[in-house]
């Protein structure tokens, strides 16, 4: 057998720029449909380049073939006995002869290798049902589920049985010191671990060799991407069937609001921009529109208006003026549209009745200073009735010249009258409106049943 690096002419440390230049030109020269007059040999050589290049340009299998190349050359392993298979012959292929079901071709070859390596295990097995169990390599026609992947599954993770005591060099029944045993047996582990775990990794090497070139697993490999390629498609599919569905519900809905007159061109434009977004999510659309069904829904839960009896307080909405007859009605109503709305008016209308009520403290405040100033005078006034000035005769008891004291005396009563009447009357409504925010305020805050024939 040649080397690979021989059948390139390349150097050991060639790179891939320069194997992959010398593959090319090789190819060219050894192609069968250039040697018309040599076909066997430019056939059979053709072969020994494209195996060269394929492994030296696969970084793995490179580094693999320059740490065993010499035991591949040779044929036959040093430290292998005679009842132990050289898995290295069969790391080319040169070893097997097309894809063929036939006697020198690939299947039967590596059915052969890996028979020979069960049998191997065999003897150092005691329970036969574990021979038994090893999966069969099949031929070109078996079935990947069911003779193909167990196959591989197993000699992937292959773990050799041999015990490999015969690398001892040493003769234990002669030894009778207890420590030198133990020096002997500590040694001699080591030595077994290593052997075994080569031989486990020339054997799981030489299993990835074969499923890369096995047919039956490039074939499955194609299953593979077609089914993938497949399913793409039919979710690519459906998610336009969605789109359009989508598309189709939205027409309509357009079309039925046109025809009941209450159609909103900016609503269904938003819509639209959703269903481009979220490809067919309806669930934010649906929202919108069904509030208003369940606030018609909840209609008929509502306590009729001529309905005698005092209303539940958890049953009772303020905002909205609506008793309910059961959590249940009470509850959609709370979540819907309308209910929203009402209670942010009704937070509106809320603060602006505090800002008036406090402004109106502060009027009253200076309205009850003009009250007392006014009453001082009302005092004064009466004061001078119990003592009234003596009239002369250029002032009248009102102090004004040269009138008649009678009519002058009448008339500023009758204003003291009406000015006292008119301070009365502001007061009550001042205080009155005061009382009444006061107890909308408390409703309000506490959702104090209100029977609404009442009002």
């Amino acid at each position: 057998m040649k080397c690979y690096y021989e059948e390139l002419g390349v150097a050991r440390d060639a790179t891939d720029a320069d194997i992959k230049s010398a593959y090319r030109k090789l190819a060219l020269r050894w192609h069968p449909d250039k040697n018309l007059n040599a076909l066997e040999e430019a056939k059979e050589r053709f072969q020994l380049i494209q195996q060269a290049y394929e492994v030296l340009s696969d970084a793995q299998e490179r580094a693999w073939y320059d740490n065993h190349r010499d035991q591949i050359l040779r044929g036959k392993n040093s430290d292998y006995t005679e009842n132990c298979l050289d898995v290295f012959e069969y790391f080319t292929s040169s070893c097997f002869r097309g894809y063929e079901d036939g006697e020198k071709g690939f299947y039967a070859v590596y059915r052969e290798v890996f028979e020979k390596l069960a049998a191997e295990d065999a003897e150092f097995v005691d329970d036969d049902s574990d021979i038994e169990q090893i999966p069969s390599f099949g031929d070109s026609k078996s079935s990947y589920e069911e003779v193909v992947a167990p196959f591989y599954a197993y000699w992937q993770s292959y773990c050799t049985k041999k015990p490999y005591t015969w690398l001892c060099p040493y003769d234990v029944k002669e030894i009778r010191d207890r420590r030198i045993l133990r020096e002997v047996e500590k040694e001699m582990k080591k030595v077994v671990q290593k052997a075994r775990r080569e031989r486990n990794e020339e054997v799981r090497n030489l299993v990835s060799f074969v499923r890369k070139r096995d047919k039956r697993v490039q074939a499955y490999k194609r299953v593979l991407e077609e089914r993938a390629e497949l399913n793409r498609k039919k979710q690519e599919q459906n998610r336009l069937e969605q789109i359009r569905k989508r598309q189709r519900e939205v027409e309509e809905m357009r079309q039925n609001h046109k025809q009941i007159g209450h159609h909103n061109n900016d609503e269904y434009e938003a819509q639209l921009k959703q269903l481009a977004q979220d490809y067919g999510d309806s669930s934010a659309d649906e929202e919108t529109e069904t509030d208003d069904e369940e606030d018609e829904e909840n209609e008929d839960d509502v306590l009729e208006s001529g309905d005698e009896q005092l209303y539940v307080d958890d049953l009772y909405c303020v905002a909205c003026n609506k008793a309910f007859k059961n959590e249940n009605a009470y509850a959609n109503h709370e979540t819907s549209k309308k209910h929203r709305e009402a209670l942010e008016r009704m937070k509106l209308e809320m603060q602006a009745e505090e800002e008036a009520f406090l402004n109106g403290n502060e009027d009253e405040e200076h309205s009850e200073v003009l009250q007392d100033s006014e009453l001082d005078v009302l005092e004064t006034d009466n004061s001078k009735d119990e003592h009234p000035i003596e009239p002369t005769e250029d002032r009248d008891l009102c102090g004004n010249d040269n009138v008649d004291h009678n009519e002058e005396k009448d008339s500023c009563k009758q204003e003291d009258l009406l000015t006292i009447l008119k301070m009365s009357i502001l007061l009550s409504q001042q205080k009155i409106g005061i009382y009444v925010e006061m107890i909308m305020w408390i409703i309000m805050k506490k959702k104090i049943p209100v029977n609404r024939k009442t009002y």
